[in-house]
């Protein structure tokens, strides 16, 4: 097979339909958009037209809140961060930091405000790792092998949760 022979399959580009040129071509006058009125015009936008009755959308009550400052925390457990020391992704014995498990691969998507390190997994060796949150279960979880973790966005304190 050469280049010049590369064809596409049959079918795979269906011929334009060309409209507007006559009666004789099946697609003429109207063009298949019917006949006069506002649809048949270019630049319709009816999406959610009811015909001057009042559309659903503003029928239905509206509920909840939407937060559009809310930070997103990528998740990353533990024994996710075993597996990627185990690996050789990541170096278990200097200090693990964000940017360090970005460039593991374990942190993806962009817009994330941070990681937040949950207790999911074990893990069973010594390790140093700042993070922007974690979990109490994966705190105690890295101090019981002999870790420490640090944790750069202050938790909320208990009161003003429970509020």
């Amino acid at each position: 097979m050469k280049l010049n022979e590369i064809r596409d399959n049959v079918g795979a580009r269906p011929k334009f339909k060309r409209i507007g040129r006559g009666i004789g071509s099946g697609k003429g006058k109207t063009s298949g958009r019917g006949v006069k009125g506002q649809k048949a015009r270019t630049g319709v936008s009816l999406n959610g037209f009811e015909g001057g009755q009042l559309p659903i959308y503003r029928r239905l009550p509206k509920r909840g809140f939407k937060n559009i400052f809310r930070k997103e925390y990528a998740p990353v457990n533990l024994g996710t961060l075993a597996r990627a020391i185990e690996s050789g992704r990541l170096d278990g014995d200097a200090p693990i930091t964000e940017d360090a498990l970005v460039k593991a691969g374990l942190v993806r998507g962009a817009g994330v405000a941070g990681v937040r390190l949950l207790a999911t997994g074990e893990i069973g060796r010594a390790i140093t790792i700042t993070v922007s949150g974690a979990s109490v279960a994966a705190i105690a979880a890295v101090q019981a092998a002999g870790g420490s973790v640090t944790t750069t966005v202050p938790a909320k304190p208990a009161a003003a949760a429970a509020a």
